[in-house]
């Protein structure tokens, strides 16, 4: 199988030694992370009726394969790094539920390992899909074949991440803890003036992730075969767009959300004053979770579209 630059670029990028370490640790890091892996959870959760079996696709270092296990599902936690697995192992061990979970390295674009229908469920999130441009499609399909019951989704949603095109600095606005560790905190913070001083708004560029989708491209590529390990290549999907290439794989009772719309819309200081109170925060999360599940925000959730379907 001949690897696209996007598979060549997520196995360099995703296999950087500090990954498992620093992916493990983002909901201690970013409040987005926060607010996103809250709403997969219940929704992951409230899915689990009827469900043995589930594949996780980009499964990172377990958020959602040692959840699932230690709710007594068995799971394939399937990821493109080394790093990340072995980070998993480790949380799986201590959570006690590392015989529950086959571990399995390689891509997305390639499930052929696996027979039609083998899991209940298959859930693929926080947008490991859309770095597999331009075989998104074709891997949302290998997704729904290697399913019989459910599968959820979450991918780069296109609208939502518009609005970095016009704020550089939009990530540390979720930065949770000034003081963190994370290589990535320290350097939002160290450019924030460089970024807002050299910042000019570039329609051209919006217009065109609008109409096309991708982010990166030929910079990604020349990065790469410079020996560098650039962000991957990512697809941006639309709702509509998403939704009508679940319903023409069979999928009915598709529901979608994004993640993140209602706190985009808030300040980082009133944002962290939230999150630093235990009570404030849950029910910060309780009403995100319902706001941005209305389909008329659903596009813009911070990073991620969100999709469960049924057959």
């Amino acid at each position: 199988m001949n690897k696209s630059y996007s598979q060549k670029i997520s196995e360099r990028q995703w296999n950087l030694p500090d990954k498992g370490e620093l992916e493990s640790q983002r909901e201690d890091t970013f409040i987005d992370d926060i607010i996103q892996k809250d709403h997969l959870e219940r929704q992951v959760l409230a899915a689990l009726d009827g469900v043995e079996t589930v594949f996780d696709g980009g499964a990172g270092c377990g958020r959602f394969s040692i959840l699932l296990a230690m709710h007594g599902v068995k799971v394939t936690h399937f990821d493109i790094s080394k790093p990340m697995i072995d980070k998993a192992k480790e949380l799986a061990e201590a959570a006690g539920v590392l015989d529950k979970i086959e571990f399995v390295q390689g891509a997305l674009e390639d499930l052929s390992a696996y027979g039609d229908g083998q899991f209940d469920m298959a859930v693929s999130f926080d947008a490991p899909v859309s770095y597999t441009y331009p075989n998104q499609e074709k891997v949302i399909g290998e997704l729904s074949r290697i399913c019989k019951k459910k599968l959820l989704l979450s991918v780069t949603s296109r609208l939502g991440s518009l609005p970095y095109l016009s704020d550089p600095i939009q990530k540390s606005h979720y930065i949770l803890d000034e003081n963190s560790g994370d290589p990535f905190v320290q350097w939002c913070l160290s450019h924030r003036d460089e970024m807002i001083e050299t910042f000019r708004f570039d329609q051209a560029a919006a217009r065109k992730l609008l109409a096309e989708g991708v982010i990166g491209g030929e910079a990604e590529v020349a990065e790469y075969e410079q020996g560098g390990a650039p962000w991957c290549i990512t697809y941006g999907f639309m709702p509509d767009e998403l939704r009508g290439i679940l319903e023409r794989l069979g999928w009915r009772d598709i529901r979608m959300a994004g993640p993140g719309a209602y706190a985009r819309s808030i300040s980082w200081e009133i944002l962290r004053k939230i999150m630093e109170d235990p009570a404030q925060r849950r029910d910060f999360l309780d009403f995100c979770f319902v706001y941005d599940q209305n389909p008329y925000v659903l596009g813009m959730g911070k990073d991620n579209l969100f999709a469960i379907a049924v057959k």
